[in-house]
């Protein structure tokens, strides 16, 4: 078994895989600071809806899966350096990101939105209501993208994870935040920190920005192996092990968005 790769610390090793029978091993790369989706427990372990979606998918298709945490901004550069093999994080495919990376199908779809204080009346998200306002988001994300795109006239602030971006929201050093909708939606929800705040404005849809729905990215010359995740994910959409996955962690069917 290949040496288990460590970035930021953190690494957790997949087995099970039939016994006597030498498995396959591929890298999983993820970011571990975008929960519910993918993050770091207490006790070091990476977890989350994509990290129990990209074991599963190891393990229909006969591999043994090491997990390895990458920061967001290298996360890309790291799958080109061959780092790990595929990455599930929530990547939503997009044309620019489609140049670099070939992407197998969605794995669940997705919409942005605004995060506000529970005590303000912003309800309509124009360059014109966010005027010399205070924007956050995740810096090299497509909601990212939309802020610099969509708000030139506010003061749109990046940073390295969505955690931290959280964080100065509920500190109150931000007057709107912009982000994937379901972690917000969990932040607002379940969080102490997002006790501050309440989701507002309509859904952002726009595909110049969401894409085709979130993908696992792999190598553009890996083709074998997008096909056998391909067939791999349809196979648990089919037989209900996807649902059960998407039940752990969210109310709707992240895959149809209802």
């Amino acid at each position: 078994m290949a040496k288990l790769s460590k970035l930021l610390g953190t690494a957790v090793l997949l087995s099970g895989i039939a016994s006597g029978v030498s498995a396959e091993t591929l890298k999983l790369g993820t970011e571990g600071a975008y929960p519910p989706f993918n993050y770091v427990t207490p006790e070091g372990k990476v977890e989350g809806f994509d990290i129990d979606v990209g074991l599963e998918l190891c393990k229909r298709i006969g591999a043994e899966c090491e997990i390895v945490a990458q920061d967001w901004d290298g996360i890309i550069p790291g799958l080109l350096a061959k780092k790990y093999d595929f990455i599930i994080a929530s990547m939503f495919i997009t044309e620019p990101r489609k140049e670099q990376v070939a992407f197998t199908d969605p794995y669940y779809m997705a919409a942005m939105t605004h995060v506000v204080p529970k005590d303000s009346e912003l309800t309509e998200f124009t360059n014109d209501t966010l005027k010399d306002l205070v924007v956050g988001a995740q810096a090299g994300t497509t909601q990212a993208d939309y802020a610099v795109a969509s708000y030139p006239d506010a003061d749109v602030r990046l940073y390295p994870t969505q955690d931290e971006a959280s964080l100065d929201m509920a500190s109150g050093r931000l007057d709107v935040m912009v982000g994937d909708m379901l972690p917000l939606l969990d932040f607002v929800e379940k969080t102490e920190d997002g006790a501050c705040c309440k989701i507002a404005g309509a859904p952002i849809t726009d595909p110049k920005f969401v894409g085709e729905g979130v993908g696992i990215a792999l190598r553009k010359e890996d083709n074998d192996l997008r096909e056998r995740l391909n067939k791999a994910l349809a196979e648990i959409r089919a037989d209900g092990t996807y649902k059960a996955i998407n039940d752990k962690y969210f109310s709707i069917d992240l895959y149809t968005m209802q």
